[in-house]
């Protein structure tokens, strides 16, 4: 059977392209995605298979049962865009201005959708049920997973596993690890407040340009000399505005970045001591800085045993380019909060272009025959795990 399936999803290739260049030529935003929760839905009412809409929002999840009683395994695609101006010159390139498919995600979505196409017409030799997970808002926290949770879409679920189409990583390799796979992803607001005035009386201000500069470089010590270096943890400011005239003095300005972590005990320690080192700054420079620190995605975790069933399933595909354990990446994932709730692992599919950005770049594409690697290792794991 599972032979029969790999056929079946050789012979959509020409679908599932066709598909992602669709998505790709029309994408939308996170948590606005409508139209493509639309299409995907009336994908599945055409095939006459069971498919609830507006799950946690944009959701859509379909279910597919086999005519054999067995366990539940559920299968996660994203469908979210980007607010990013597509650069590439293709025939397929986005028509929406300034948003677009930076990330792979409508890769994600085609292979999902031909995969359960195909094993929809080959349920009466199928045992379980399957269920097909298609989530919006990934790229944008608090994201669409928990919502979905919460609205049910792993209600009677036994295990779950995903894959992320990777550009970076040679094509049509299935990269694998155990545990710590991608890192929570945290946001720190710093807002510092010190007093203006002309730029030729520098003695009569509290210049916020200058306390920033120090902060951003006091914020840099944290990872270096606070967090131990077994662990990993990424500290980044990413955007440091303090607009003023050419001879003014700013009184004002304003740090945003981003926080890295595996671990909860590290990640509480960033956030310790982000506050700590901005409170330091503020004494000595004898001024107000506030800190506003936001939680997002949690790190995802694989589960071992299911990491290793995966990794043994996939060993068994012929035609894949291989199988590698991968280290973990610092990219966030909100997958994390289905692998707190059930069983399962999430795996990256290589699918290096012969020109290859990375993701969210306005230059990003995807080589597309990866889909057909990631969906025969998702099927293999999803019709084997009834054994």
């Amino acid at each position: 059977m599972r032979e029969q399936l790999f056929q079946k999803l050789e012979q959509s290739y020409d679908d599932m392209v066709e598909i992602r260049r669709y998505l790709h030529m029309n994408p939308e935003v996170s948590f606005k995605e409508t139209k493509t929760a639309a299409y995907i839905a009336d994908f599945y009412k055409q095939l006459g298979v069971e498919v609830r809409t507006g799950v946690g929002g944009n959701g859509v999840v379909a279910r597919v049962k086999g005519a054999k009683p067995g366990k539940t395994v559920a299968l996660r695609a994203d469908f979210d865009a980007l607010p990013i101006q597509d650069q590439k010159d293709t025939p397929y390139a986005s028509t929406v201005p300034g948003v677009m498919h930076a990330c792979g995600h409508d890769g994600h979505t085609a292979t999902l959708l031909q995969l359960a196409k195909a094993m929809n017409e080959m349920r009466e030799d199928l045992t379980g049920e399957y269920v097909f997970i298609h989530q919006h808002a990934e790229e944008l926290a608090p994201g669409g997973a928990i919502a979905m949770i919460e609205d049910g879409c792993l209600e009677g679920v036994d295990v779950i596993f995903g894959t992320h189409l990777w550009s970076l990583f040679d094509s049509g390799v299935i990269y694998y690890a155990p545990g710590p796979i991608m890192a929570a992803a945290d946001r720190f607001n710093i807002t510092i407040q010190g007093a203006g005035g002309h730029g030729a009386s520098p003695h009569q201000t509290k210049d916020a340009i200058v306390i920033g500069s120090q902060l951003v470089m006091n914020l840099q010590q944290v990872v270096s000399r606070r967090v131990d270096p077994i662990e990993s943890a990424v500290l980044s400011v990413g955007s440091f505005v303090a607009e003023n005239a050419f001879n003014v003095i700013a009184d004002q300005a304003v740090l945003e970045g981003t926080v890295r972590t595996f671990t909860n005990d590290v990640r509480n320690l960033m956030e310790q001591e982000i506050k700590r080192v901005a409170e330091g700054t503020a004494l000595t420079h004898d001024c107000q800085i506030t800190v506003n620190y936001y939680r997002g995605y949690p790190a995802v975790i694989n589960h071992e045993k299911e990491t290793n069933y995966l990794k043994t399933i996939a060993e068994s595909i012929p035609n894949l380019q291989g199988v590698e354990e991968m280290q973990p990446q610092m990219g966030g994932e909100d997958f994390a909060y289905y692998l707190e709730k059930v069983p399962g692992t999430f795996f990256f599919t290589g699918a290096k272009p012969t020109d290859a950005y990375p993701h969210h770049h306005p230059r990003f594409d995807i080589d597309e025959k990866a889909m057909i690697a990631a969906a025969k290792t998702l099927c293999a794991a999803a019709i084997e795990y009834q054994n």
